[in-house]
């Protein structure tokens, strides 16, 4: 991924729930340069999300039931 695109990837990550913006930012950091196309459609369908659902599901309050989100989410939650 070009820096710009990444850029951009990190501008949409930006949320209104702290604890979010706090996972995304390490999420991008440590994974955003490696996301395959699977990838960066599991991350945009997860920030359709409303910030409270997101949450749940980052936290492990709430499981996912899309398994073509699992990869990302476990990425999520480890960051």
């Amino acid at each position: 991924m070009e820096p710009v695109d990444l850029r951009r990837l990190r501008w949409r990550c930006r949320r209104g729930m702290l604890e979010n913006d706090l996972v995304l930012a390490r999420f991008i950091d440590r994974h955003g340069a490696g996301l395959d196309q699977a990838g960066l459609a599991a991350l945009d369908a997860l920030l359709a999300l409303p910030d409270p659902v997101l949450w749940e599901l980052v936290s492990g309050r709430r499981e996912c039931d899309d398994p073509r989100l699992a990869g990302v989410l476990a990425l999520l939650r480890g960051a």
